[in-house]
């Protein structure tokens, strides 16, 4: 659900780009797949709606540029002033169907999703075959969904739009200063557009269907717009979405971690994990500083924790670097201390870097 302005371990590929659907060549690839993105939230698109899909796509191009945008072969773009079932959808299916034409997917692609774009990813897995297919188009074919900040399990700052939009009363006064910064805008009723499909029931109710592709889940827990928003989300959070979001939990109960025995700064200690999770979803990457923005590339200095490692998920290899090390407290003078677990070296990188390098095997 990142916001935007509209101005604009292993080596990794660089390579320069021009703008527009097909983002460039054979070179820019995951793991020797073709790589599609799925953006998450605008909230600029509920105060000034995109005019057009070339506005959609130029906004969307905009959302990758920190690190993705040149390492990506397509892109999904979708106007945040729609609905998943709606706008969303036909717009997303016109992009669909381009790369089916171009034959992208023929040999596998990987998607790559931020935020609300899992929702919207989860939704086109469920159909895009359907469609396709209706037309006499091959369906794409996925290897695997890369999901950073996932909300597919939606978020508490929606229910609070929704409910501030149907109650702007005084003394909500702190809620709606949340939900602004969530929204940039001061909710009304109809003009929520996608934050509709977020609220938590819904989102847990839009094409849950089980199916075979991994979703690989990079979970967040700092803190965004200054911290005025993390009082109204359920447990951690990454100051938009919840855990239990990201995550892949089957129920938005509040949790601490992805793990029940490993926290998300790595301490390994009981926690209130997921009772469940989701088919196919599996939490690889936590990490407790960075922020919801922040994983696509624009912060270091956060150390990420393992949790589903040293696997093989559909053939995509993941085989991030771990450290179990013990640390003692300040004012701990006996004992061992306790017990960390790390990717060495991660908080000298940013978590997309850290990711593109490892699974680019």
């Amino acid at each position: 659900m990142k916001t935007r302005k509209r101005s604009a371990c292993k080596t990794a590929l660089s390579v320069a780009i021009a703008g527009g659907l097909f983002a460039g060549t054979a070179q820019a690839q995951l793991a020797g797949h073709n790589v599609v993105l799925v953006h998450g939230f605008q909230q600029e698109d509920l105060a000034d709606p995109p005019a057009d899909l070339d506005a959609v796509k130029s906004a969307g191009e905009d959302y990758w540029r920190t690190f993705w945008l040149s390492r990506s072969d397509a892109r999904i773009d979708w106007g945040s002033d729609g609905r998943v079932e709606g706008n969303i959808a036909q717009q997303a299916y016109q992009q669909l169907r381009e790369i089916s034409q171009q034959g992208l997917c023929s040999d596998y692609c990987i998607v790559i999703s931020h935020s609300t774009g899992d929702l919207v990813t989860r939704y086109l897995l469920e159909n895009q075959a359907r469609w396709l297919q209706a037309e006499g188009l091959p369906p794409l074919r996925i290897l695997a969904a890369i999901d950073y900040s996932g909300a597919g399990g939606g978020t508490e700052l929606a229910d609070l739009a929704l409910s501030i939009a149907y109650n702007d009363s005084w003394y909500n006064w702190p809620l709606k200063q949340a939900v602004r910064a969530f929204t940039g805008i001061d909710p009304q009723p109809g003009s929520l557009g996608v934050v509709n499909d977020l609220q938590t029931n819904t989102a847990r109710n839009l094409a849950v269907s089980p199916n075979n592709i991994p979703r690989l889940r990079f979970v967040a827990g700092g803190s965004s717009y200054g911290g005025i928003t993390k009082p109204f989300i359920s447990g951690t959070d990454d100051g938009v979405v919840p855990t239990h979001s990201a995550c892949g939990a089957t129920s938005s109960n509040d949790i601490d971690s992805c793990s029940s025995n490993l926290s998300l700064a790595g301490k390994v200690s009981s926690q209130d994990g997921p009772s469940d999770l989701y088919y196919n979803h599996f939490p690889i990457l936590m990490n407790e500083g960075v922020s919801h923005s922040g994983v696509l590339g624009s912060e270091t200095g956060n150390i990420s924790v393992p949790v589903v490692n040293n696997t093989t998920l559909n053939g995509l290899r993941v085989d991030f670097a771990s450290r179990t090390y013990n640390q003692r407290a300040w004012w701990q003078w006996w004992g061992s201390g306790d017990r960390y677990v790390e990717v060495p070296g991660s908080d000298q990188t940013d978590m997309s870097t850290l990711v593109y390098n490892t699974l680019n095997n």
